[in-house]
């Protein structure tokens, strides 16, 4: 018991402060567009969604954003989450490498997601909103937004992407017990789910056009989005800011490699962002790296061009790697990864070369995650797997050369809920689906073309 696993925080040391890259990159991200004028959009063209407070910071340059105290006071809750190095991982492969993973399964909804739906809800109930309407891809999401909205006493909707509503029922129920409701996506509801049938797997794009179409039709509802959006990726940024500060009190002088799962975006944002800032300011080298499911390739194969957030195109067009807003995805087990776009801002980095992108296959991240819970003790979701899977191929790689790097992955969530993916994983039934060039090329023939 001479070495150390877990570094820990005071509720003291947690961040008084959001962290906005925005700040500090070289260049600025392309603004997003109305779709109809092709016009940067403004906070007006915001407020049928959002209050105030979200819009400004969703626009904002400024380099810190004070957590309000009712926000922090709930954080205090599970944060500041642990950071853990990965010891027996480490034995088992043999690797002179050193992994640690900051672990977002200690929330009350056992995932990263907390981290905004609560400010989220803040902002609405202080603005006087009753209800929130959101989206929700393997259930991560909707489960943190129904207990957000429980704690400020509002009700919440959910448009939950019909593959995963069909194969996550636990997951229904979860989200029933903290409040919300729960809806197929998609549904018969909406104008944007009518134009599909009722037994379509859905998308997350559709069913982010389901939830939007119908807060703009009450005056006493807002949406909210768990990622993509410069806010939702802002709030994140709690979990990199304790990451730098843990990873100090390991004696490390900084991470080699900075490893997230990417779907839209916000829980990598969260862990690389902070760690982009050092590297900015040559405080640290870290490469920092996006993983995402070969099956939803959005990033590694994807064009950065200016397209639509959802299926139906009510929301403005954002400047970001896009398959195409007409993409539907496989039905993976990484619900959350199964987005057709990727956040602006971690395009903008990634297309600048800030950030590098990899793509792989469910069966390897569900071999990885299986050695995890085997070694370190905690079940991953399937799409925390895919980060786990790339810090596996970067441990292997340091064995080979001899290298001891210093490897930070973050663990954005727990798969106690998803032991369904395991067992058809475990008795050999689960199948990679890696994205045709057909079908990649068919999707974004329905990209608007931006002058």
């Amino acid at each position: 018991m001479s070495e150390p696993r877990k570094f820990l925080l005071d509720e003291s040391e947690m961040p008084t402060h959001w962290y906005n890259v925005v700040a500090d990159l070289p260049t600025p991200p392309p603004p997003p567009l109305h779709p109809g004028t092709h016009q940067p959009v403004g906070p007006d063209d915001l407020a049928p969604l959002f209050p105030p407070e979200l819009i400004a910071q969703e626009v904002t340059t400024e380099r810190w954003v004070e957590i309000p105290e009712a926000v922090r006071e709930v954080y205090a809750q599970y944060r500041p989450s642990p950071l853990i190095r990965a010891r027996n991982l480490e034995q088992k492969l043999g690797t002179p490498a050193r992994i640690y993973y900051k672990y977002e399964g200690v929330s009350p909804a056992g995932s990263h997601k907390v981290n905004t739906s609560v400010p989220q809800a803040y902002y609405n109930k202080i603005n006087g909103i009753t209800r929130l309407t959101t989206e929700t891809g393997a259930g991560q999401w909707g489960t943190a937004l129904s207990y957000a909205c429980a704690l400020f006493d509002m009700s919440c909707e959910v448009w939950q992407v019909g593959a995963s509503f069909d194969t996550k029922p636990q997951r229904r129920t979860l989200i029933e017990t903290f409040g919300g409701t729960v809806h197929r996506s998609p549904s018969r509801m909406t104008e944007s789910g009518k134009a599909f049938p009722e037994d379509h797997p859905g998308s997350l794009g559709i069913a982010i056009s389901e939830a939007v179409e119908l807060a703009a039709q009450d005056p006493e509802a807002k949406y909210a989005l768990g990622s993509v959006l410069n806010h939702v990726l802002l709030h994140q940024t709690v979990t990199g800011e304790e990451a730098l500060k843990q990873l100090a009190k390991t004696g490390e002088s900084g991470a080699d490699v900075v490893i997230g799962c990417a779907g839209g975006g916000s829980n990598f944002a969260g862990i690389a962002f902070p760690f982009l800032r050092e590297k900015l300011a040559g405080n640290q080298s870290p490469r920092i790296i996006a993983v995402e499911p070969s099956s939803c390739p959005t990033l590694t194969r994807g064009e950065y061009r200016y397209d639509f957030g959802d299926t139906a195109g009510l929301t403005p067009l954002m400047k970001m790697y896009t398959l195409g807003h007409d993409f539907v995805p496989s039905t993976i087990h990484a619900g959350g990864l199964r987005y057709h776009g990727m956040a602006p801002l971690v395009s903008h980095t990634v297309h600048e070369g800030l950030i590098e992108a990899t793509a792989l296959h469910q069966t390897e991240c569900f071999e990885a995650a299986v050695e995890f819970a085997r070694t370190e003790g905690i079940v991953p979701a399937p799409e925390s797997s895919h980060a786990l899977a790339q810090a596996r191929r970067e441990a292997l790689e340091a064995k080979e050369s001899g290298e001891e790097k210093v490897i930070v992955v973050l663990l954005s969530g727990h798969g106690l809920l998803e032991l369904g993916a395991y067992d058809q994983f475990l008795s050999g039934r689960l199948e990679d689906d890696p994205l045709s060039e057909d079908d990649l090329q068919a999707a974004l023939a329905g990209v608007p073309e931006i002058a």
